[in-house]
């Protein structure tokens, strides 16, 4: 186990935090990069489904967040291209029934080195308000939908995205100028970058 990525799909740092929770499951790492890839999306932590299947975004919410890149299965999982690396490489649990945030151990122990091996990266997308504020700052402060809303202060290098989950599908109806606005900008941008 001498690679970087080897060293994260064997971390064990947040077992007691996992066996605490209502799932009071074991960590499995969803590592999912290297070096070389020219665009980053970094999201939040993976769900319960991901968790099983070992494989990032492996859910409803990657298949919308697919859809919004305009990225098919094979190029957003190609590893030579596309990075996804979330704030914490484990499923969180639950409490009360609904996802607990990524574990602040997870990132202080593996964020910045990842980052320095896999990057750097010509565009960043950045999924869900964790993500946000880890590398946009104090200009992520004020939520998602202020900081979302006003993506053209970082493009064309960062986009910040709302998470693709569904529990987010009010706020795409009340927000149309992500699709109609946004989206298409994003779309253009990663096809210049994956060419």
């Amino acid at each position: 186990m001498d690679t970087l990525p080897d060293r994260i799909a064997a971390c064990r740092i947040c077992a007691d935090r996992f066996a605490a929770t209502e799932t009071a499951h074991a960590p499995r790492p969803v590592v999912w990069f290297q070096k070389g890839a020219r665009l980053l999306i970094a999201g939040q932590a993976p769900g319960a489904r991901v968790h099983e299947a070992g494989i990032p975004f492996q859910d409803a919410s990657g298949d919308r967040l697919r859809d919004w890149l305009g990225l098919d299965s094979a190029v957003f999982y190609d590893r030579s291209r596309v990075a996804l690396i979330p704030m914490a490489f484990c499923f969180p649990g639950y409490r009360k029934g609904a996802d607990l945030p990524p574990p602040p151990d997870c990132a202080r122990a593996w964020r910045a080195q990842v980052l320095d091996h896999a990057g750097p990266f010509d565009l960043v997308v950045l999924v869900g308000g964790h993500a946000q504020k880890y590398h946009l700052g104090a200009a992520a402060k004020g939520g998602v939908t202020r900081t979302v809303a006003r993506w053209r202060d970082h493009a064309p290098d960062v986009f910040p995205l709302p998470h693709p989950s569904w529990r987010n599908t009010a706020w795409l109806k009340r927000n149309p100028w992500f699709e109609t606005d946004l989206l298409p900008v994003l779309r253009a941008r990663i096809q210049e970058v994956l060419r």
